[in-house]
């Protein structure tokens, strides 16, 4: 017997679906595969969380396991049956294009859990299947190819393209539920979650960055190397660079895929004086104000 998808989880009966989903993120980054090669136990409790958020993610199936109709594997439990009669009974169809008297057959069984059954070819179609891939901002930004192992140990090939947004859900057709024959297969549904970054942070399609420089390059200016989500590029800071301004990088931002547009790099600066100050330089200063002093606090 499969266990509690509620125990599962950690999460009481009557939670909600944003906290079923939560407690399986949670538990996902913990127990995926990629962070736990060669563990057994934690790939089989990946496995295991992955089944029991599948069938708590779905509002019928959740429905059906609490009224007792199912299982936590999704089976019928003995005694239920879509059409009202317990499975195993000898229950009898009224007339209709069988004609009085015919049986409940396998086929029966799929009109209650797909709905209306064509009898020719049949046009049913399989599940769509979720997943959540974390990728850091700037495979976002560029994009990348990832790999998405599975809870059954199968894989799917992702390529993630650039401009991917937090929260985002990627289409793989085809890729989902329906290894019945005669079924279309569904399509496996990936929701991209984009790791915050030590440096760059995204906003609409620009990328923001402080970059931290000394009081000689503030003062006397300075060509200083800053990383782009490309690559490295170099930044020239005019002499009298005061902190707090802000130095734009064209087209070194966030690729709109809606538009085409792309955005730019806004590079803040911040003058960081050194841990200490030597009187050389505390005797400068203090001959430089007598002669030049001036109220930066001062306004008109």
């Amino acid at each position: 017997m499969a266990d509690d998808p509620y125990s599962l989880l950690g999460v009481a009966r009557t939670a909600s679906q944003d906290e079923i989903s939560r407690a399986f993120r949670k538990l996902a980054k913990e127990l995926h595969p990629d962070v736990n090669p060669n563990n057994k136990t934690a790939t089989e409790r990946f496995k295991k969380v992955s089944a029991a958020n599948e069938l708590l993610s779905d509002a019928d199936k959740r429905r059906r396991f609490d009224r007792g109709e199912i299982d936590a594997a999704g089976e019928p439990r003995r005694g239920y049956q879509t059409h009202g009669a317990p499975y195993g009974a000898s229950a009898r169809r009224p007339s209709g294009p069988g004609g009085p008297g015919d049986d409940y057959g396998i086929g029966d069984i799929f009109d209650g859990m797909f709905g209306s059954r064509s009898r020719g070819p049949t046009a049913m179609r399989g599940q769509d299947l979720r997943y959540t891939l974390e990728i850091d901002l700037l495979e976002a930004v560029t994009g990348t190819k990832k790999r998405v192992t599975l809870p059954d140990g199968g894989v799917l090939d992702l390529s993630v393209p650039e401009g991917v947004e937090d929260g985002q859900v990627l289409r793989l057709k085809g890729k989902g539920a329906g290894a019945m024959r005669g079924i279309e297969p569904g399509d496996a549904l990936v929701e991209i979650r984009v790791r915050a970054h030590a440096d760059f942070k995204r906003v609409a399609d620009d990328l923001v960055m402080e970059l931290q420089i000394s009081l000689d390059e503030a003062v006397l200016g300075a060509k200083i190397e800053v990383a782009t989500a490309t690559g490295r590029v170099q930044l020239t800071v005019p002499k009298g660079t005061s902190s707090g301004r802000v130095f734009r990088l064209k087209g070194k931002g966030v690729t709109n895929r809606a538009t085409g547009n792309v955005g730019d790099q806004l590079v803040t600066v911040r003058i960081v004086l050194p841990e200490k100050i030597d009187d050389g330089l505390a005797y400068f200063l203090s001959e430089w104000r007598e002669k030049n002093g001036y109220d930066p606090r001062k306004k008109g």
